[in-house]
């Protein structure tokens, strides 16, 4: 079925159907809704090519991602993200066009992307302290949303993130609760605005205890297995080691457990583990029972969330900024277990 038999089914015109599947505001949400039900109904598959002549749209978003080797975009949470982002697309009848650059070619890449015209819009990904991105892509009037926050940013901007400040200050009060006082962090890298944050969470709950911090157990490292191994190992050498951790991913506990089995001690007996699950697809926590005590928020989930929120501002929908906050649930795993000492 095409859009002219689409629209004869619905007693409207070609242009007024076009607009409300393409979500414009000047489409009333009745019109819109009916729409939609009579597409799904009649399996109606918009012809993205037309779409573009039509509405002047590239029908696609960019996603710029910096290569080094010093960044989180490493982390294999980025391709949960773009799975949920990925859906939101194909049913909207968007690309998504990835873009990999060297760190300093990153503002030309973006300047590109406008001056070609190639996409309507843009998720801004590990957002940084102050992150120039902001400025930059607000001055090009491009629509954006950027997965996280990015501390120290005077302008307003659209955003969908995680409460990492409360989750992590919750998993500390649950470590406190539980007796331990040497709580140690393996935190991700903190010109990341996600860690600052989480160290923010943990250092309020300790102040509130009265617990002085002690930086010979505070590291940021990227989040990786042989990081989490590395630091954690170093830590349970010391004289006064940690009898609990905060850990800032699944992989970097995975080196964490290392450590402390190699050390001859027993996770959740002898040293408890809390770690932050992003509920990846191929990185399961457990089966019906979590492995790891974790703060749980699907990044998947997220980037849906933030895919939805980035269309409605290129097709006018809503009007930015937008803010999402997304909170974290404490999941109770195998992992955490009274203080010994």
């Amino acid at each position: 079925m095409n859009l002219k038999e689409l629209a004869r089914k619905l007693d409207l015109s070609p242009t007024t159907v076009s607009r409300a599947l393409n979500g414009y505001p000047e489409v009333n949400e009745a019109t819109r809704e009916r729409v939609a039900a009579a597409a799904k109904r009649y399996n109606y598959q918009p012809n993205t090519r037309a779409i573009r002549l039509a509405t002047g749209r590239a029908m696609a978003v960019g996603h710029v991602i910096p290569l080094t080797t010093r960044h989180e975009i490493v982390n294999p949470v980025f391709a949960d993200f773009i799975a949920g982002a990925g859906e939101v697309y194909s049913r909207n009848g968007y690309d998504m066009l990835l873009s990999v650059v060297p760190d300093d070619n990153e503002e030309r890449a973006y300047r590109e992307l406008k001056s070609r015209g190639t996409v309507d819009g843009v998720i801004v990904h590990g957002p940084r302290l102050d992150d120039p991105r902001i400025a930059l892509l607000t001055e090009m009037e491009v629509p954006f949303v950027v997965h996280g926050r990015a501390t120290g940013s005077a302008l307003p901007y659209s955003w969908v993130d995680v409460n990492n400040r409360r989750a992590f200050h919750r998993a500390t009060e649950f470590l406190l609760d539980l007796g331990h006082r040497r709580i140690g962090l393996v935190n991700g890298l903190e010109f990341m605005d996600f860690a600052i944050r989480r160290r923010a969470g943990y250092e309020q709950a300790l102040a509130q205890r009265g617990i002085a911090l002690d930086p010979a157990i505070m590291v940021s490292e990227e989040m990786t297995e042989t990081a989490g191994h590395r630091t954690v190992a170093a830590m349970l050498r010391a004289p006064n080691p940690p009898t609990a951790l905060l850990v800032s991913s699944m992989i970097m506990a995975l080196g964490a457990r290392r450590a402390i089995e190699e050390k001859g001690l027993r996770l959740g007996r002898d040293v408890s583990v809390i770690i932050h699950d992003d509920e990846l697809s191929y990185l399961r926590n457990g089966d019906d029972v979590p492995i790891f005590t974790a703060t749980r928020s699907s990044v998947r989930e997220a980037g849906r969330q933030a895919a939805d929120m980035l269309l409605s501002l290129i097709s006018g929908r809503e009007t930015g900024p937008k803010e999402l906050l997304l909170e974290a649930e404490l999941i109770i795993g195998q992992s955490t277990g009274p203080c010994k000492g």
